[in-house]
């Protein structure tokens, strides 16, 4: 028996004081090095700069999300996108929201966007469609009529070639993660390709394979609001 559902809702856009800056991509394409950036450049302007990630490694489901994705827990592939949900409600509550009313300016490695794109590979390896990215959006607390994340005011993309994100991996000196995988990476290019071309508003597209001063340069002139 099918049971039609059909609302129509607006993102959850930032009414606070503060910035709300995320870099997303797929590993290797910069991100952890460009808001290490970007915050050394606020705070030299004398803003109050609130540096963080999502997931995160630390706190009661951050350390076990983090532990799965080392593949030292094991955790069925829908499981562990429910529980970066969890991670991420945390996260809002504890440290993003309140550093926006105070006015802070916030900079995230990932968000919420990389739920669709991490959630669809898991659910369907990587079949990108429509009705699949909608259910994640609901899911996922982006289309929510219980709760929703606040939207970032500025979201990019960086983007970089296949073989210049395995490069980057190979020199990497942690423990590779569950996702850091050649074939999984290609799918994850195609699902970010598709949210930016669905969100072309929401996401700004920058080429992340270029000398590291010119692409923080590029970002800082796309950032008007500050």
């Amino acid at each position: 028996m099918r049971y039609p559902v059909k609302f129509n809702l607006e993102l959850r856009r930032n009414s606070y004081k503060g910035i709300y800056i995320v870099l997303e991509g797929i590993d290797g394409s910069g991100k952890t090095t460009q808001v290490e950036r970007l915050a050394k450049h606020y705070k030299k302007l004398g803003k109050h700069v609130v540096v963080t990630r999502e997931p995160r490694k630390n706190g009661l489901i951050g350390d076990l999300a983090h532990k799965v994705l080392l593949g030292e827990e094991k955790l069925p592939a829908v499981a562990l996108q429910y529980l970066f949900s969890a991670d991420r409600s945390a996260h809002h509550t504890e440290l993003v929201e309140p550093s926006l009313k105070k006015g802070q300016v916030v900079i995230s490695d990932r968000c919420f966007w990389s739920a669709i794109v991490y959630g669809i590979l898991d659910k369907t390896g990587g079949k990108y469609d429509k009705s699949i990215a909608d259910q994640l959006l609901i899911s996922q607390s982006i289309l929510s009529m219980y709760h929703q994340f606040i939207v970032p005011d500025y979201t990019f993309l960086l983007k970089i070639p296949l073989k210049e994100s395995l490069k980057r991996l190979s020199y990497k000196k942690e423990k590779k993660e569950i996702y850091e995988d050649k074939n999984k990476i290609a799918k994850v290019m195609t699902g970010y390709d598709y949210l930016a071309k669905r969100f072309p508003k929401e996401i700004t597209v920058i080429d992340g394979d270029r000398e590291i001063d010119i692409i923080t340069k590029d970002l800082i002139s796309k950032i008007k609001k500050i």
